[in-house]
């Protein structure tokens, strides 16, 4: 059964008559995006540095934020966790996901950057994976001026950013571990850019997250139907997962994403890769960043926090 909450927000959301995403212009969708997170979104904590920051990518600079926990040492170093926001590949930038960020970081006591990767319709696949891989290499390259460790860099994001973390994984893999990735942080990623799961037909509409909105999402992003078989939009569909880091990998129980999502999870754990797979079963997408309004988004938030201390040896 959907949480208590998450079945009052999507009764709000219903009342509201809040239009599709597919009937809008991208445009459009992002201001009614970033207009409603002041609502859903809780307070953010204090930190003790937050700086706007680039770095270079192939098709120009990428916009980063960098983020240092409250009772930190200046000067210490810490293990970083590079982080790529959700929105479809369309939605989204550095504010929208800025207290997920905060919290991850104060969480986890490591220092975060998170990225504003080109996305779709202006810059379709794979330019969002180009400049999501350029921004972790970077991170590693340049980790002795961030104050970050590069043995303990992590990667992670939620929904379209958590899809860009695992292909980040692949890419570094492939390219001898460069950079090293310590872990891999995939919250309601998604994995098969084919849609065919029980679940997308299950939740297919009245779940926040609509069909109708996917495929938008999908026009926008991708060059034609071809680019779902790429295994870097669809990395279930990577020849192999072995020698990837160990990962978490979080599902919403009435999210279209749920079943591609515990596929991943099922398919690293087959390909020898250590996973803590966590359903919460009564939420639906995108709940994470509904703190305000949903109280199991700071229980999650705190869970990923635990995992990724484990996972940095602290």
């Amino acid at each position: 059964m959907l949480d208590k909450e998450a079945e009052a927000y999507l009764a709000l959301v219903k009342a509201a008559n809040r239009p599709d995403y597919a009937t809008m212009t991208p445009e459009a969708a992002r201001k009614l995006y970033k207009d409603s997170r002041g609502a859903v979104t809780p307070e953010p904590p204090e930190m003790s540095e937050v700086d706007n920051i680039a770095a270079p990518g192939p098709h120009g600079p990428i916009p980063l934020r960098y983020y240092r926990p409250a009772g930190v040492d200046k000067k210490e170093v810490l293990p970083v966790l590079v982080y790529y926001h959700g929105g479809g590949w369309v939605l989204g930038d550095l504010d929208t996901h800025d207290v997920v960020c905060r919290i991850l970081s104060t969480e986890a006591r490591c220092a975060v950057i998170a990225v504003d990767y080109r996305m779709g319709p202006e810059c379709k696949f794979p330019m969002a994976v180009d400049d999501a891989y350029a921004a972790a290499k970077w991170v590693a390259d340049e980790a002795k001026p961030l104050r970050v460790d590069a043995d303990r860099l992590a990667v992670g994001g939620d929904s379209a950013g958590g899809n860009l973390a695992a292909v980040v994984c692949l890419m570094a893999r492939g390219l001898e571990n460069v950079p090293k990735i310590a872990y891999q942080l995939l919250i309601y990623p998604a994995t098969d850019m084919h849609m065919t799961t029980a679940s997308h037909t299950k939740f297919a509409e009245g779940h926040l997250l609509t069909r109708a909105s996917m495929d938008w999402f999908q026009q926008h992003y991708l060059n034609g139907p071809e680019d779902r078989d790429d295994w870097r939009a669809s990395p279930l569909h990577a020849k192999s997962l072995q020698g990837l880091p160990p990962a978490y990998v979080l599902v919403a129980g009435h999210d279209p994403l749920r079943d591609e999502g515990e596929a991943y999870a099922m398919a690293l754990k087959k390909a020898g890769v250590p996973v803590v797979f966590r359903e919460f079963a009564g939420q639906i997408h995108g709940f994470v960043t509904l703190g305000k309004v949903m109280p199991q988004a700071g229980q999650a938030l705190a869970e990923m926090g635990v995992a990724l201390k484990l996972a940095f040896g602290q």
